[in-house]
């Protein structure tokens, strides 16, 4: 679901039809190929532009993204992308083309494009090789739950229609759909909820979130699980994540019921599992962040391996509402044990920024982008092991947000 600014905290999504891109490593000074490149940066201007930076470093040097990234012209910016080995997807809400982007040095070439109209995803999920699933609502009723199946390689739909859970019914107006996930070859969870809409700008959400089982592909229902201990399960992934499978391949989620998604921040952000064997949410199993040492509610969260994760979480003290929620720094990042429920607050300047794809792991390292106006926006480096911290790639000149930092390839050597 979409409600202007409720869901467009920094911008809004729209498809970048014709942009260049600078593909280079932190300390060069020529453009290089994609396939030298590692990661790719998403970057908003304090002068309102944004650029796309290609990199082979998050260690150490410097970029200007205005020098050696390529600005997205204002009627393109987004930050709603799903990027997969040099490839970038994402729908465009204005013209309803559904795209795939091919990086070249100074210029992206779009593949390919197909109309996906009355569209809005929520979530995706790679299922098998090149297949895509794409699950989302009726624009702009908001209403009907819908899916898209297709092959990324050829983009070509496999199959879409209607997901087989309910619709919103009595008060409720509209619905979410925050968690997607594959259970195995036949079976998906979906997790999702619903809201009253009161006006364009304003809603309150269901006190009870829906775990549902489907068979795959048919998307036919087979069971649904009700949770009240919190709401909002797990959040649009394709701007942030919210959910993993661990070594065992349980499935943890988090609960989002804060101003920026639920907007019913009297619940309890917390940590969610199903277990592997299972199609609903463990009764014995709830992580309450909101009632732990943070004392706040938090979006995005990240699996460091060996039972820890990193969320991001939110000063309510430092915001006084939605309107600055997204240029105030007051986000903090803690790392989390899964078992013991320990916490420790890893020592970052504050953060800006709603909602951001902001971390990568890289073996024992977790790359994580900060936007600080005081201490600069840098790429810090995080080690899993040891737990020390310092600063690496920085991202200088006009850079204000790190929208998103993003592997290019699933595997790179």
């Amino acid at each position: 679901m979409k409600h202007s600014s409720w869901y467009k905290a920094i911008v809004g999504g729209k498809l970048f039809i014709l942009i260049a891109v600078a593909v280079l490593s932190a300390c060069s000074t020529g453009n290089k190929d994609a396939s030298d490149a590692k990661f790719s940066l998403y970057i908003l201007g304090k002068n309102n532009k944004t650029y796309v930076v290609h990199t082979s470093n998050l260690d150490s040097g410097s970029i200007k993204p205005e020098v050696y990234g390529t600005e997205i012209t204002q009627n393109y910016k987004g930050r709603d992308l799903i990027v997969r080995n040099a490839n970038y997807y994402r729908l465009n809400a204005k013209t309803h083309l559904f795209s795939k982007f091919k990086v070249l040095p100074g210029e992206v070439e779009v593949e390919s494009s197909f109309l996906l109209k009355n569209f809005s995803i929520e979530c995706f999920k790679w299922i098998k090789g090149d297949t895509l699933l794409l699950t989302g609502l009726n624009a702009p009723a908001y209403n009907t739950p819908k899916f898209v199946l297709l092959n990324a390689a050829t983009m070509k739909v496999i199959s879409h229609g209607n997901l087989d859970i309910p619709r919103p019914s009595g008060e409720f107006t509209t619905l979410s759909i925050g968690l997607l996930e594959q259970r195995s070859g036949n079976s998906l969870l979906l997790g999702y909820t619903y809201h009253v809409s009161q006006d364009i700008n304003n809603f309150k959400t269901s006190d009870t979130m829906y775990v549902s089982e489907l068979n795959y592909p048919s998307m036919k229902l087979v069971k649904t699980h009700k949770d009240i201990r919190s709401t909002y399960p797990g959040g649009q992934n394709v701007i942030q994540p919210y959910s993993f499978k661990d070594e065992k391949q349980d499935l943890y989620f988090m609960s989002c019921p804060g101003i920026a998604l639920g907007n019913r921040p009297e619940l309890p952000t917390a940590i969610f599992r199903i277990k592997a064997t299972q199609a609903e949410t463990d009764k014995s199993y709830f992580f309450n962040i909101s009632g732990s040492s943070i004392k706040n509610h938090a979006y995005g969260m990240w699996y460091l391996g060996q039972r820890q994760v990193i969320i991001r979480s939110e000063r309510a003290d430092l915001f006084k509402g939605l309107n600055d929620h997204y240029r105030t720094p007051h986000f903090e990042f803690h790392v989390l044990n899964l078992d013991t429920k320990e916490i420790k607050k890893l020592d970052l300047p504050l953060d800006k920024g709603t909602r951001k794809e902001c971390v990568i792991v890289q073996g024992n390292i977790a790359y994580i982008a900060i936007n600080s106006p005081k201490k600069g926006c840098y790429i810090w480096e995080y080690n899993i092991k040891t737990g020390s911290l310092k600063r690496g790639l920085q991202l200088s000149g006009e850079t204000d947000f790190i929208l998103r930092i993003d592997k290019l390839y699933d595997q790179k050597k």
